[in-house]
């Protein structure tokens, strides 16, 4: 039975890719034609990002559309086609429930609904909120919303309280759980938009960290979820596809705060979050490094880095843009390989 799910995770990650790199065209068209490219700040705050950056003012952003609109389709598509063919293959081709995919789905699109407006409003300039698009300090409460909504569903409708330590078991914490909850949420989805600043740094480092707990909910029996992640895997792998340097277009918030957030549920889905700064090290460097600016500046008025976040910092003393990327991919490699070594070992010793 193993092999079929096999079969239907590898399935549905080369038909997202397929099916992702057939209609980026389409994507291209619309963004080009109606000229949604990305604002580079240059207010005089950032002078050494302003430089570097100049030469990508007005490339296209809301990538990140092609990721999740795919898997959004993917779900929604398979999911009507088994309830109108229940005694075909499509019943088992099926991965939408209610148990695995469904909370995974919906912050997935809620998020990226919410990161799209933001997108818009920077690519107009607009300003609700006092410039173009969301401060930090707005999308950091839009991820508090959204993980206390999830907080909320595990705790209340799941009766969720244990948290799984590798290596030393199961542990009930009761009502903990919710702001550990929402730590993990707001913790990754802020640090993927933080790696979201070179190309194909944000896809290429969320591939490996979709792959990875992609092969963790397999091995906890979670096709569903499993499935989930490879659809996303595949998706992603078409995006960067299209966003290695130079980038036909951005990711933009879109992607990366739905993303990261939909990574950080599936983390607790599996119950493996404290794997997360292992699989995702190159995401807690960047916001370590954008953290440790902000208060070293704020307190001793004084820099850490050149820029921040760390990628940054690189290419301001000389790092070609792909080198950066293609390093911080061979660690974020390596981390994820080390991530699932982990996890493996920890089933070994139960």
């Amino acid at each position: 039975m193993d092999t079929f799910y096999i079969i239907k995770i590898l399935f549905f990650t080369t038909l997202a890719f397929a099916f992702t790199w057939a209609w980026t065209p389409l994507l291209t068209h619309f963004l080009y034609k109606y000229k949604l490219g990305k604002k580079i700040r240059n207010n005089g705050a950032t002078p050494i990002f302003s430089n570097l950056h100049a030469a990508k003012a007005g490339t296209p952003t809301m990538g990140g559309v092609l990721v999740w609109a795919t898997t959004l389709f993917f779900c929604i598509l398979f999911f009507y086609l088994a309830n109108f063919f229940p005694e075909s293959i499509f019943a088992k081709l099926n991965f939408l429930s209610r148990q695995e995919t469904l909370l995974p789905l919906g912050a997935l699109v809620i998020t990226a609904l919410i990161g799209l407006f933001d997108d818009w409003l920077d690519v107009r300039g607009k300003g609700v909120f006092g410039g173009g698009g969301l401060k930090m300090k707005h999308r950091l409460f839009v991820y508090a919303l959204i993980a206390l909504a999830g907080a909320w569903w595990f705790y209340f409708k799941l009766d969720w309280t244990v948290l799984h330590i590798p290596f030393w078991g199961n542990y009930e914490i009761g009502w903990w759980y919710i702001p550990f909850f929402l730590f993990v949420i707001i913790a990754t989805a802020f640090s993927v938009n933080e790696t979201d600043g070179l190309d194909g740094l944000a896809g290429g480092t969320l591939m490996m960290a979709y792959a990875s707990y992609g092969v963790i909910a397999f091995a906890l029996g979670r096709y569903d979820l499993a499935t989930f992640c490879g659809v996303i895997m595949g998706a992603l792998l078409a995006f960067l596809w299209f966003n290695i340097n130079p980038a036909r277009f951005f990711m933009g918030d879109t992607g990366a705060m739905s993303l990261g957030v939909t990574l950080g549920v599936i983390a607790m889905l599996t119950n493996y979050a404290l794997l997360l700064p292992i699989i995702g090290v190159i995401f807690v460097v960047e916001a370590l490094s954008f953290l440790i600016q902000v208060i070293s500046k704020k307190i001793f008025n004084k820099k850490v880095f050149l820029s921040s976040p760390i990628h940054h910092h690189f290419q301001a003393i000389g790092w070609s843009e792909p080198k950066i990327v293609m390093r911080f991919w061979v660690i974020s490699g390596v981390a994820t390989v080390v991530g699932l070594a982990v996890f493996l070992l920890d089933v070994m010793t139960k």
